[in-house]
């Protein structure tokens, strides 16, 4: 089978110091592409060393919501033309993070400081929408308590190549997205969540890819997370849909063909 992971984090421990036991593993299941996403300077950086060492590693390069909180204006322009002068397969992982209370986003904000820290998020995932249609390159977004703001930027800006990554929002949102026609990248999750069985079920299969945010999103307790898991999650997503494993990859497979590449 063909298979492929379009959301995972290569260069995240312990993924990085076993690499290549992990690429071993996802070849043997059939993986043939692995989009290993950045999430800040240092990870895009991580991510472009690993994607000339390893062919089955494409890269796509980002800046995860928080840490745009993290730096000046300057740094965060001065990234993204780094992102544009080194020519990613995609840009991810990128978007909007509203969830306030975590170590990301500590409890004790104002409503003031939310607010401001929320701008700051949003004019750059403006800049970084921008930079994919200069691109022309598909954008893997992260909406994560945000998934409204999230869908009126993407559809005020019009751009079609649209990835959302291990969406949580609700029926109406997911309803939303598929009619502006978007993706949806399905993570291992789908093996025992239903809220993630019903996206599936909904969606057309020409707009699902499969991935596995890995080493994050384990499809159970004290397993592993890494780009091999995409086999299990074909599977499922073949009985979901009633066609067999080899239509469901072929056609995941078709998906990414056509969006990025």
């Amino acid at each position: 089978m063909n298979l492929i992971d379009v959301h995972a984090h290569m260069d995240y421990p312990p993924l990085d110091k076993r690499i290549d036991e992990v690429v071993a593993n996802a070849k043997a299941k059939g993986v043939k592409v692995i989009i290993s996403n950045g999430t800040s300077p240092e990870s895009n950086r991580n991510v472009k060393k690993l994607s000339e060492d390893y062919e089955i590693i494409k890269p796509a390069y980002g800046f995860y919501p928080t840490h745009v909180q993290e730096v000046t204006e300057e740094e965060f322009d001065a990234e993204l033309k780094w992102i544009e002068e080194n020519k990613p397969i995609a840009i991810g992982e990128v978007g909007l993070d509203y969830k306030f209370g975590t170590s990301e986003h500590p409890s004790d904000l104002t409503e003031e400081q939310k607010q401001e820290l929320i701008q700051k998020q949003k004019k750059g995932f403006q800049k970084i929408i921008n930079l994919a249609k200069k691109l022309n390159v598909p954008l893997i977004v992260h909406s994560r308590k945000a998934e409204l703001d999230a869908i009126e930027m993407l559809e005020e800006s019009g751009y079609k190549k649209i990835v959302m990554h291990c969406f949580m929002g609700k029926k109406k949102y997911v309803k939303r997205i598929q009619e502006n026609g978007w993706s949806f990248s399905i993570p291992t999750l789908v093996l025992y969540l239903e809220q993630t069985q019903e996206v599936v079920r909904t969606t057309p299969l020409a707009n699902l890819f499969t991935e596995t945010d890995a080493p994050l999103l384990s499809p159970e307790p004290g397993m592993l997370s890494e780009p091999a898991n995409v086999a299990l999650s074909i599977k499922k997503i073949a009985e979901l849909k009633g066609m067999t494993t080899e239509e469901t990859a072929d056609q995941i497979f078709m998906n990414y063909q056509r969006l990025f590449l």
